[in-house]
């Protein structure tokens, strides 16, 4: 055998091990994580199976209708609307329809369908024998750019007669258009290193987000002035069609004692009030909780069922009304 057949077969042993040794590395963590426990997977599995482009750049993705999917050990479900919950019954005479709009929080992230603080206060409507109904239109990785375009390019049909805007603090962020290429759509492996060198490298700790919003809600940044903008546009729509409006600020479960970002609950009560918005400050029922009773689970910060029943038990006498 030549020396050239000789590397060129070492070559192709070599490559040939790679990919065996790859396959079975994606393999290995496919079964592990198919307890459904890794919250960075889960949420890789979400953008796979329940979400899609959309072809509105403001929006970056949608949910796709009438789809089905076990998440984070959680059936979720959406609509013909891609709102998460079943069929969407026709309006009635002199009945309300609350659209809540935001982001993963909004949509019960880790939490049952029933168990989510849309359906929660659904619940204590029909105990009170009104005639309301209560929608959900979180969307995982929103803000309140994404979402206030969402509701004027494909909720208006849905004639909502108020609006519960679901705030949460990251909602003044730029976010990318995301998407990923093929690699990452389809391997848990690229996925699983992608995360790891971004963490390796990255920002982490409460001092670096803190920094972080300070930034964010800098009123000269481009994300304040977008979540400004996108409110505005919600006015404006309310406003037209006669729509009440309301601002629900859901804090930040890191870190619930001595709790770093009460100026951002504060700053946008003053946006809530400039907007004639009602304004729900979420954080009091949460102040005195142990941030790991309210996690979904460990590394997954998202409200758990406790911390929807807290934001239902706040939220519903407020809708309710007098």
């Amino acid at each position: 055998m030549t020396k050239g057949r000789t590397v060129l077969f070492s070559a192709i042993a070599v490559i040939v091990s790679l990919i065996v040794s790859l396959a079975a590395a994606e393999m290995i963590l496919r079964v592990k994580n198919s307890a459904g426990t890794n919250y960075d997977i889960e949420m890789w599995k979400y953008a796979n199976t329940l979400k899609k482009p959309s072809d509105d750049p403001l929006m970056g993705h949608e949910h796709r209708p009438n789809k089905e999917a076990h998440l984070q050990n959680v059936d979720i479900r959406t609509n013909e609307y891609g709102l998460r919950g079943g069929p969407v019954p026709p309006l009635k005479p002199g009945e309300r329809r609350i659209l809540f709009l935001g982001s993963s929080i909004t949509l019960g992230w880790g939490v049952p369908e029933d168990q989510t603080v849309t359906a929660l206060i659904q619940e204590k409507f029909n105990k009170d024998g009104a005639d309301v109904q209560v929608l959900n239109a979180g969307i995982g990785n929103y803000n309140t750019t994404r979402y206030s375009e969402l509701l004027l390019k494909r909720l208006t049909m849905l004639e909502p007669t108020d609006i519960v805007i679901n705030y949460f603090i990251n909602d003044a962020e730029i976010l990318p258009a995301g998407g990923g290429n093929w690699i990452l759509r389809h391997s848990q492996l690229a996925v699983t290193l992608w995360i790891a060198a971004n963490r390796l490298f990255g920002q982490t700790g409460m001092g670096n987000l803190e920094s972080h919003y300070r930034a964010a809600y800098d009123p000269q940044s481009e994300g304040y002035k977008e979540m400004l903008a996108g409110l505005d546009r919600i006015k404006a729509y309310a406003d037209a069609h006669h729509v009440r409006v309301y601002l629900a600020i859901t804090p930040d479960v890191h870190q619930l004692t001595n709790y770093p970002f009460r100026y951002i609950h504060e700053r946008m009560a003053g946006v809530a009030a400039k907007e004639g918005f009602t304004f729900v400050d979420l954080y009091p029922p949460f102040e005195h909780e142990k941030p790991e009773n309210i996690w979904a689970m460990p590394g997954d910060p998202h409200p758990n069922a406790r911390g929807h029943q807290l934001m239902a038990d706040t939220l519903y006498p407020v809708l309710k009304g007098p």
